[in-house]
Order: structure tokens, then sequence, then C-alpha cells
């Protein structure tokens, strides 16, 4: 099986709503060319960021063929794919159409809080069933449950052509080192959190599933690659220092709020949401548009093709 590269910058793809809360293809298919102009190494699609527990069967079939279809072999892509019943997951995974597709990333099931034996077997039955290879996701503050380093470990080492990496959003370091440090070879680990990335990728990250990637794609495959290239990198610290105090608004008031906020400010789509999500207030409305500022400002800018 052949295994995807998960080394450089991914993009969590939001779904941009009309007003009538209607998916806009239009504006998804203006965002999905911005990620292609501006250096992003793959799309994550149907992911937290779509708002995807909001779409129906049929409205995530839609945008998936609609994502291979414009993106067209250009860069890999990834499928979001995650249930908190195991043998839903398992039965969906073989009859979906993942044409198009290099992996699925799939989160720690939520609301049941299993042990750690339990998501461990649940990984497993993913593993078994899916035709393509799978990327955990760890992001214990949306699920309600950390998956651990050693069950992360034992996950990579038990199935080494299937579970092919993970994106860990824990915000625990000493976790994360501990993965990096075990891990098999061919397992690759990037951030699931932008603010991140830099210290990660300095750890042996491959990289991040990136948010704010959507809004500034060129901004952030440039601190990526640079830090990829050169663990150093005084332009990597610059960038990341200029996107800061932007990812820090993005996330004041859950993800996709923010994002949606920015990109609406940006002029790819309308700052909707379908409930429960709301629109971000006043006060991180005005904090994303500072934050876009300082972003922009930032002296390497004019080389990361940040903007429409």
């Amino acid at each position: 099986m052949e295994q995807i590269s998960l080394r450089g910058m991914g993009v969590a793809l939001a779904t941009p709503f009309c007003e009538d809360y209607s998916v806009d293809y239009k504006a998804l298919g203006r965002l999905v060319d911005y990620q292609l102009a501006n250096g992003a190494d793959y799309l994550v699609v149907l992911a937290t960021t779509s708002e995807a527990v909001t779409l129906n069967c049929s409205e995530r079939n839609d945008i998936a063929r609609f994502v291979a279809a414009r993106v067209n072999g250009r860069i890999p892509l990834i499928m979001g794919m995650s249930n908190n019943c195991t043998h839903e997951l398992a039965r969906h995974l073989k009859e979906v159409d993942l044409t198009g597709y290099s992996a699925i990333l799939s989160v720690v099931p939520y609301y049941n809080k299993p042990t750690q034996e339990g998501i461990y077997r649940h990984f497993k039955a993913i593993a078994e069933a899916s035709p393509l290879p799978v990327v955990l996701y760890n992001v214990p503050s949306r699920t309600g449950k950390n998956m651990e380093a050693a069950t992360t470990l034992r996950l990579a080492e038990e199935f080494p052509e299937k579970i092919i990496g993970i994106k860990e959003a824990s915000g625990d370091i000493e976790q994360i080192t501990a993965i990096i440090a075990g891990k098999p070879s061919g397992f690759q680990v990037v951030s699931g959190d932008d603010a991140l990335t830099l210290t990660l990728i300095r750890m042996g990250a491959e990289g991040v599933i990136s948010v704010v990637g959507n809004a500034l794609p060129g901004a952030m495959s440039r601190l990526v690659k640079e830090a990829l290239a050169d663990a150093g990198s005084t332009e990597a610290d610059q960038i990341n220092a200029s996107l800061q105090a932007l990812d820090r608004a993005l996330f004041a008031e859950c993800n996709p709020a923010g994002l949606k906020c920015l990109l609406s400010q940006m002029g790819f789509c309308a700052d909707v949401l379908r409930l429960p999500l709301v629109p971000v207030g006043g006060v991180t409305r005005t904090a994303i548009a500072e934050g876009l500022k300082i972003a922009l400002a930032c002296p390497s800018s004019d080389r990361c093709g940040t903007h429409n």
C-alpha cells in the first residue's frame, strides 16, 4: 500500500456556507484553488474545521467528490472519518467512495470516554476495516479523552502498514516528546495546533495540519518549510511570531468560528456557521482583524503569498 507523506503543511479545509446555510460550492472552489496556488502540501477534507458533524451524509459525500474533482490529483487528499461507534465507522469505511483520497484521519472516540484499551481496540478495528492508511487524531479538548503515548506507540508498532501517523493536538509537550522518541521508523507525527507547529517541528515532527493555513497558506507553508530545512531558521521564527496573535484570536471562541470570521474579512466566504456554533463576538472579531494586520506586516510576508 502506497503511503502518503505528511511532511509539510496540510490544511484542515473549512466548509463555506451561504446565508441560507447551504454549502457554498463556489466559495469552496475558490478556497481549494487558493490552497493549491499557495503551497499546501495536502488537504484534509471533512474534519473538525469543516463542521463535518453538522453535515448530513449526502452533503459529506458531495463535498468529498467536489474537492477530489477540483484538486484532480495535484496534491494528496485525506478524508476525515470518525465516529464514536466503532462498528458503525468500520461498516461505513467499506461503503464510502474514497476515490481520489490517500488516507483517512480519524479522531479518538468522543463522548464515550473509553479506556486506553478501548481506544486501542477502536483503532485496531478501524485499521483492519479501512482500505486506506489511517492517520490518528488526538484532541482531548474536544473528545474528552486523551490517547496516551503508550497507546499511540502500541498502535504504530502493531499496524505499521495501516496506521501511518498522528495529528497530535493534546498540547502536552511531554507526551508528544515521548511519541517522537519512541515511534517506529516511518510513523509520522504532525502538529494539530498551529501555535505549537514550530516547537514540534524542532522536536522532530513532520509538519502541521493547519487551521490558519485556510486563510494564510503561503505564510504557514513557508514557516513549515523553513523549519524543516533549518531547525534554527530565523525566518521561521519571524513568521511564527507574526502569527501568534492571530492564532490566539482564532481559537478564542472555538474553531472554526474564528476562522470563518477571518475568511469573511478576507472576502472568501460569508461568516456563516451551522448551530450550535455561532459567529464570534465583537471583541474577538476585532482581535482577528488586528492579528491579520500583524501577520501581513511580517517582513517575510511578501514572500509568502499570504493574501488573495
